[in-house]
């Protein structure tokens, strides 16, 4: 391992000067490069090597439509807007993956001794990898929204039937169109947020 650090633009582009758009550029986001984000994020961290989440990728006209409407009414139009709206799940199964992924040691009772811990672990590790599909997107020059804002149980049932995974988030994919976006607002402080202890 080095300890070289990534280079201002790399840091702007994943970080600073990057934005949650709230509409996109009529430019397609080809299905090579959705799967070189997963490629990216699936090797970010999760407890026991989980790998909790499941992504449906929205990207034609009839599944961006379905999920737009069961959308708030903005979100609705960043959906349709975007190119391509991932829906970020948790897979409560992910346990039974647990060997294969985890094969030395039956990690499976870590997360199977209650219902909170199921929750729990899908919820962090899911979110985790969430978050590490958005820098994956950004880092491969894409523009992201991720949002909330729309009827869960009914994305569940549109999107997840017979399976037993929910819904975290969605997030739009694409070409960002910068007249889309507003100021920047302010973000906490370290002395806000932190502490050294």
């Amino acid at each position: 391992m080095t300890d070289e650090r990534l280079t201002d633009p790399a840091l702007d582009r994943l970080f600073r000067t990057a934005r949650s758009y709230n509409a996109y550029l009529p430019k397609p986001v080809p299905e090579a490069l959705l799967r070189e984000i997963w490629a990216l994020a699936s090797q970010g961290p999760t407890a026991a090597n989980s790998q909790p989440a499941r992504v449906i990728w929205c990207t034609g006209d009839a599944a961006r439509q379905q999920l737009a409407g069961l959308a708030s009414a903005a979100n609705a139009r960043k959906i349709l807007s975007a190119p391509v709206t991932a829906i970020i799940g948790m897979d409560y199964a992910f346990p039974d993956r647990l060997p294969e992924l985890f094969p030395h040691v039956d990690a499976r009772p870590w997360f199977t001794g209650s219902e909170a811990a199921l929750h729990g672990a899908a919820m962090r590790n899911g979110t985790l990898q969430g978050a590490y599909l958005v820098l994956a997107a950004r880092a491969l020059g894409l523009d992201t929204g991720p949002m909330t804002g729309y009827d869960a149980a009914g994305v569940d049932a549109a999107f997840w039937a017979g399976t037993k995974v929910k819904t975290n988030f969605i997030c739009s994919l694409g070409y960002g169109d910068p007249a889309s976006l507003f100021g920047r607002l302010p973000r906490l402080s370290f002395e806000d947020a932190t502490e050294i202890r």
